[in-house]
């Protein structure tokens, strides 16, 4: 049953709101309306992120009053996302494969013991987007250009030249905001292809009694995770439909000079795409236009049940990628801390 937020909307289900495809027409108009390529200079290599100031850290540690930590992390194992059928091309990602180079059997049969030391060690090999993950600003590119203008080809097989992830070490901590739009509509999951539009963040905003700001990390559930875990499959979470933020949503998010945007689905968008001519156009904007840093494969289930029942919806969030020289994404254990 949708919340008395949700009826307010007079929107049943968006699947049937959409009646016009977008086009590569509406893209471009959104990159020319929306770019902040310059706003923080011709060098910069993480945009949105400078939305964050030192003194919004301060006032999102003091969200902490219980001292509980909640990770949005799945595990990286070969039970990932990675694992189920689907009818679009996942990009060649794979789950992580764990292989031990030493163990407590060799330990135990003495091989090791010219070394006066017994211990294990081990090693992963794993795309480094195949499970909760951020995406970093040299991930996607506007046709000929990634972040900032720059050219495309910066990104080479050495890696990002500019805008690599490890230029955001010391950024992903700030103030948290989770807006639950599965339960504003009273649903455990949104189905595939439900488009989440702008009305429907600010009627979450107003049912949480929350407000999402500048430098703010804003978090949507939609509840895909939950779904496909209750299924006990993963087929059709890597690249297939699924519910996510619809297009008009960039404008929101750029208005509000969010940090950054995380969701609980493998691509944020609503899939299938909003256009026929662009894949996931949100991405071509959202990324190497806005600048916007992206999360993704978020576990939202813990902190919403949290959120629910002290009716704080805001909190301290610490998620910083992995400094890998270069690279266009990273692994993330992220903490929501109340």
């Amino acid at each position: 049953m949708a919340t008395k937020a949700a009826k307010k909307l007079k929107v049943r289900d968006t699947r049937e709101a959409r009646n016009r495809k977008l086009t590569r027409k509406d893209v471009r108009a959104a990159a020319k309306r929306l770019s902040n390529w310059g706003r923080w200079g011709k060098d910069d290599e993480i945009g949105t992120l400078n939305y964050v100031a030192p003194g919004d850290i301060v006032n999102a540690a003091r969200l902490v009053r219980k001292g509980k930590v909640m990770s949005l992390a799945l595990n990286f194992d070969a039970k990932g996302p990675q694992g189920g059928k689907s009818k679009y091309p996942a990009l060649g990602r794979f789950n992580p494969v764990h292989v031990m180079l030493r163990t407590g059997t060799d330990a135990y049969s003495g091989v090791l013991d010219h070394r006066k030391i017994r211990g294990a060690d081990d090693l992963v090999i794993m795309p480094l987007q195949c499970g909760t993950q951020w995406d970093g600003l040299g991930h996607i590119f506007y046709e000929d250009y990634t972040w900032n203008g720059r050219d495309c080809r910066t990104v080479t097989t050495s890696g990002a030249q500019y805008g690599g992830i490890e230029k955001t070490k010391a950024k992903m901590v700030g103030r948290g905001v989770l807006l639950d739009i599965a339960a504003l509509f009273g649903r455990r999951w949104l189905p595939d292809g439900f488009a989440i539009t702008n009305e429907m963040l600010e009627a979450a905003e107003r049912r949480e009694k929350v407000k999402v700001g500048r430098g703010d990390y804003l978090i949507v559930r939609t509840g895909h995770i939950e779904a496909k875990l209750a299924s006990k499959t993963w087929d059709g979470y890597a690249g297939g439909d699924a519910p996510g933020l619809a297009f008009e949503t960039l404008d929101w998010l750029h208005a509000r000079q969010v940090a950054a945007v995380v969701t609980d689905t493998w691509g944020v968008e609503v899939r299938p795409c909003e256009t026929e001519d662009t894949n996931q156009p949100w991405h071509w904007i959202a990324i190497p236009v806005i600048g916007l840093s992206v999360g993704e494969i978020f576990d939202l289930a813990e902190l919403a049940k949290d959120c629910k029942a002290d009716g704080r919806y805001e909190f301290l969030f610490v998620a910083p990628a992995l400094p890998i020289t270069g690279a266009v994404g990273s692994p993330v254990n992220p903490l929501a801390i109340k």
